[in-house]
């Protein structure tokens, strides 16, 4: 496997390459990297991956939900059946990242989107040990700051990410500094981050700022960023796709839908299909389904042809970056900032853009909005189906309700809707149950 994994720049009229090693998150020209693999793996592999955990117990790489699948992450170019090898690159949370998390029937979520249940399944992300998707990414992410000998982590977040980034760095012994938006951030998700020890910098603005912010930050001083525009960190996110297809016994459902904030996720899946598609390793490709909230609908605005009557294509990789510079001097201009309860996605400029457009021009995907009033509904029921999750995952539940009362999606369709994180915001169920007026409201008796 020497030599297997490099960079390579997502723009086809660039196709900047590096070495493995790069810490860039951006081609010289400004552009987003992938990391790539030279080398076809094996479709043998799948039963490697469905025997791991159960063999050996005390291999932790085995147990994780990411380093189950380490073959097909592989840019430390490492001999994977090696367990020392393993110990020594690769950063786990005792192999609990990834490991609860597989598709769920919840019957109520399905009879209130309207869909027999067998043919939902919902994903809950939450089970990670920070409580969020973004642990999948985390560990991929600081196992190249590890491998590149970095000696502190720099992150932007609405508080999912410092959770994780903290959890990780603590565990690592590395410094983390996490950007904040002053007042955007759930107190449950900002407590977790200075649990964990990171320094916390609050930045006068919004999400966009602060990641504006931590980017130079980590430019200037050294830092390593473990934000989603980081390659690595999509390569971990790969592994939530990865685990759903395995429980569906690698038969493609029709429809993966997730929220839409920085569209770390829509870009991992999107390369994860891509990749899986090109191996053989999957017959058919799932559409997805992106998810905004309304009053973050950046991606919405700009695929549906809302801001000058244009829709925002990948166009065979040349989109018309220059339309989303005037879709942002837009908001510049009008005031407007990403506005929503769901603050996990409340973000108005999605790092991941072009990636995410890539990765719905594969699959044929579609992207649309959902009130807050709805995503609290998505929330509220899958709570009454015994699971956990926050607003933004809600934002799966109301989508795929709403695409099939447009009939986008068909009720005979298999859909997988990925549930992204717990509830770290106690007041938000509060709130929502102590109004009566509230579709799942069960509030208090007096």
């Amino acid at each position: 496997m020497q030599g297997d994994a490099y960079l390579k720049c997502i723009d086809s009229q660039c196709g900047l390459e590096y070495p493995i090693t790069n810490t860039n998150v951006q081609c010289d020209n400004g552009h987003l990297l992938d990391v790539k693999y030279k080398n076809k793996p094996n479709e043998s592999l799948k039963e490697v991956f469905a025997h791991r955990g159960q063999m050996d117990k005390n291999i932790i790489f085995n147990e994780s939900g990411v380093w189950r699948f380490r073959e097909l992450l592989n840019f430390c170019e490492i001999d994977t059946e090696n367990v020392e090898e393993c110990s020594k690159y690769l950063v786990s949370l005792d192999g609990a990242e990834g490991r609860q998390s597989k598709p769920y029937h919840m019957t109520k979520a399905s009879s209130f989107i309207g869909i027999p249940s067998d043919k939902l399944w919902l994903q809950p992300e939450g089970y990670n040990p920070s409580g969020s998707f973004k642990d999948n990414g985390m560990a991929t992410a600081v196992t190249h700051a590890k491998m590149v000998g970095a000696k502190k982590i720099v992150c932007a977040s609405t508080g999912n990410t410092s959770a994780s980034a903290g959890m990780f760095a603590a565990n690592e012994g590395i410094q983390c500094d996490v950007y904040i938006p002053a007042g955007q951030i759930a107190p449950g998700k900002l407590s977790q981050a200075y649990q964990f020890g990171a320094q916390i910098v609050e930045v006068d603005g919004n999400f966009d700022d602060a990641l504006k912010q931590s980017l130079e930050d980590a430019k200037n001083h050294d830092g390593y960023t473990v934000n989603s525009i980081n390659p690595f960190r999509i390569e971990g996110q790969k592994t939530i796709p990865y685990r759903a297809l395995e429980y569906l016994g690698w038969e493609s459902p029709d429809w993966i839908v997730y929220p839409g904030g920085a569209l770390g996720n829509t870009s991992s899946c999107g390369k994860a299909l891509m990749e899986l598609y090109e191996w053989g390793w999957i017959k058919k490709i799932p559409r997805i389904a992106v998810i905004n909230s309304e009053g973050a609908s950046t991606l919405s605005d700009l695929y549906n042809g809302k801001f000058q009557g244009e829709e925002l294509r990948w166009n065979k990789g040349k989109p018309n970056a220059d339309l989303v510079c005037q879709y942002y001097d837009h908001l510049d201009n009008e005031g407007i900032r990403p506005k929503t309860k769901a603050t996990a996605i409340q973000i108005g400029r999605p790092a991941n853009i072009l990636k995410g457009l890539r990765a719905l021009e594969f699959t044929n995907g579609v992207v649309t909005t959902v009130t807050d009033a709805e995503m609290l509904d998505g929330m509220a029921v899958v709570g009454l189906n015994g699971f956990d999750c926050e607003m933004a995952s809600g934002a799966s539940v109301a989508g795929i309700k709403k695409l099939i009362e447009q009939e986008i999606i068909k009720k005979d369709d298999v859909v997988v809707g990925i549930l992204t994180g717990r509830q770290k915001d106690a007041m938000l169920p509060v709130d929502y149950h102590n109004d009566p007026n509230n579709r799942f409201a069960i509030p208090p008796k007096i």
